[in-house]
């Protein structure tokens, strides 16, 4: 058996090598001619998993160590007998952090936390996190997610709301309520919900003038040309997730109050989480012994983390076209 590995997946080196033959690559080597042999396929989002990748492959799995799987045409792999998997999750604590830091820093002459409404859009794994820690921290939280909402009973919505600190609304009253708005939702252009530019021209006029909306989901979430629209000028963004990436506009890398290079659940937590669960996947659909990284492959210190996101805000700004380096050479906080 073949796999082929993204070569920035960390602490991954030598656990498969027993059991399969092994090939590190680069995401753009991801090629049809390479990947044409493979029976296994470890990748993150930089790698587009669709008919004009698989086609005629002898790929049978695909793992994805991040929590989105846009990037895997999904629906060719069930019609082709691939089974694909991600890492739900696995990085949410991260991206709470990512956006408790990003709100300390833009909101800090603002009212105290008790006196601002948190509106959470997207009620998975992150913002379930979020949601609790905008409760903790004293804020009003409203919680927005349609497709979760119409799956629950009113009990389980009112258990949920008081596990969470929070209120489920529709997205429209949280709009306009909020000071803060943060999503944490999949990208979808289809289906009765579908996010891609879910924050346009239409919802940006209903929101308070001064929000501050936080983007640590995906790009084409927010609408970026929207943005920039004049009419908007007096709105406060957190741009973590870019549409167009690796190629950032560097008209929204302007407008952003704090601008950074996809890392927002770049912990090291969330990426042994990532490989583990990819690790785990391998193992059962391969029937392999159950993989996992070796404690001593782990790092024991890391450097201090103090203002961190400022200063990889100051890092993207001085060297936006290297947008995927900052990315790949990351120092996990």
């Amino acid at each position: 058996m073949k796999i082929l590995i993204d070569s920035h997946i960390p602490f991954i080196d030598g656990i498969l090598e027993p059991y399969m033959l092994v090939e590190y690559l680069e995401p753009y080597e991801f090629t049809r001619e390479r990947v044409r042999s493979a029976d296994a396929l470890l990748i993150r989002t930089r790698t587009k998993c669709d008919k004009s990748l698989l086609e005629g492959s002898s790929v049978r799995f695909i793992a994805s160590a991040t929590i989105g799987m846009d990037h895997i045409d999904t629906s060719y792999c069930r019609s082709h007998g691939i089974f694909a998997t991600n890492a739900p999750g696995c990085n949410a604590q991260g991206v709470c952090d990512y956006v408790e830091s990003a709100i300390k820093v833009v909101a800090a002459n603002r009212l105290r936390c008790e006196n601002l409404v948190l509106g959470v859009v997207g009620v998975g794994h992150v913002g379930r996190l979020v949601a609790q820690m905008g409760h903790t921290i004293g804020m009003n939280v409203l919680l927005s997610d349609p497709p979760l909402a119409e799956a629950m009973r009113v009990d389980e919505i009112c258990k949920l709301e008081s596990i969470l600190g929070g209120k489920f609304t529709d997205i429209s009253e949280l709009i306009r309520q909020a000071d803060i708005i943060t999503f944490h939702t999949p990208l979808s252009r289809a289906g009765a919900y579908p996010t891609w530019h879910l924050c346009d021209s239409r919802m940006l006029s209903e929101c308070k003038d001064n929000v501050i909306i936080i983007n640590a989901a995906r790009g084409g979430v927010v609408d970026e040309e929207s943005a920039l629209d004049e009419s908007n000028s007096e709105k406060t963004f957190v741009v973590d997730t870019w549409e167009g990436e690796p190629l950032i506009s560097p008209f929204m890398l302007n407008r952003a109050a704090i601008a950074t290079p996809h890392i927002a659940g770049y912990t090291l937590q969330g990426k042994i989480n990532a490989t583990n669960m990819c690790l785990s996947a391998i193992s059962r659909f391969f029937k392999l012994p159950n993989l996992s990284i070796p404690s001593e492959s782990l790092p024991l210190h890391f450097p201090p983390t103090d203002n961190w996101i400022l200063a990889d805000d100051r890092r993207l700004r001085l060297n936006p076209e290297n947008f995927e380096k900052l990315r790949e050479n990351y120092q996990l906080r």
